[in-house]
């Protein structure tokens, strides 16, 4: 019976944070440590303003994110011309975050030397901005990161990581990633402990009043100078949840700007 509960929040779970069609054309990623391939360092021959001479972007996705759901905003990342790599966390994210940021850590690695790139830019949605910031923070990203931004990341953690509690799971069902965006974890207190916005990263976040997942929405905004910008403070009327915040035209006007280093004036009426 409680193996069964599971699986049926899990599924639940997976409906809320991976589009529907993108779950349906998910084949199996390879490993955040495979070896690089050319086709994921693809872009079009368009010339724009971006151009091949920026950072490479690691899209960094989020809890039961499969890589194939990041498509939509690394393929507007590729007509802008930029190099772009999808990074699945490991496990789907399940595990403990620090382990994920390890991981990334080696990915950057790669990436890093596979483009020739001092650093890399980081565009992040949900767990994976904590998996950035833990990696940025403590394992040296710090030096190896430009631009970070996030998408929707439960940076001071989210009420909804306790919703197990109310169908009877416990804390989370176990799910030690979802245990650490707990608001008042350990995890959390220590990631937020002293400066919110190490180094000489350029930190933007981006929210959304209708995200589902992140309650209360402002627990996704950093302090020390960071860029926080929510959406339907620029556009009333626009609509995004929280997966949307990866398919949104407006919102990536925002990730656009932020790894050009330009203004902030999101475009409200961007496809």
């Amino acid at each position: 019976m409680l193996l069964r509960k599971i699986l049926a929040v899990i599924t639940t779970v997976a409906a809320l944070l991976v589009p529907a069609a993108a779950a349906q054309a998910a084949t199996p990623a390879s490993s955040a440590t495979a070896a690089l391939t050319a086709a994921d360092a693809a872009t079009p021959g368009r010339t724009v303003a971006a151009a091949a001479s920026a950072n490479p972007v690691i899209v960094v996705g989020g809890l039961i994110g499969v890589s194939i759901a990041y498509e939509p905003i690394a393929a507007r990342l590729r007509a802008d011309g930029y190099r772009v790599w999808i990074y699945q966390l490991p496990g789907l994210g399940v595990g403990d975050i620090r382990d994920s940021a390890r991981a990334l850590s080696s990915y950057v690695d790669q990436v890093r030397a596979a483009t020739g790139a001092a650093k890399v830019d980081l565009v992040t949605h949900s767990e994976g901005g904590l998996v950035s910031r833990w990696y940025t923070k403590f394992l040296g990203g710090a030096d190896k990161v430009d631009h970070y931004v996030s998408l929707g990341t439960p940076q001071h953690g989210t009420y909804v990581a306790n919703i197990m509690n109310f169908v009877g799971l416990g804390s989370c069902a176990g799910v030690v990633a979802c245990q650490q965006m707990t608001i008042g974890s350990d995890f959390l207190a220590s990631l937020n402990a002293g400066d919110d916005t190490p180094g000489a990263v350029r930190w933007t976040t981006v929210r959304t009043w209708q995200d589902e997942l992140v309650r209360p929405v402002d627990n996704a905004m950093l302090a020390d100078g960071a860029t926080n910008v929510l959406v339907q403070a620029w556009c009333p009327l626009r609509v995004v949840g929280h997966v949307g915040l990866v398919l949104d035209g407006t919102t990536y006007t925002v990730v656009r700007q932020a790894l050009a280093g330009a203004a902030i004036r999101p475009d409200c009426f961007a496809i």
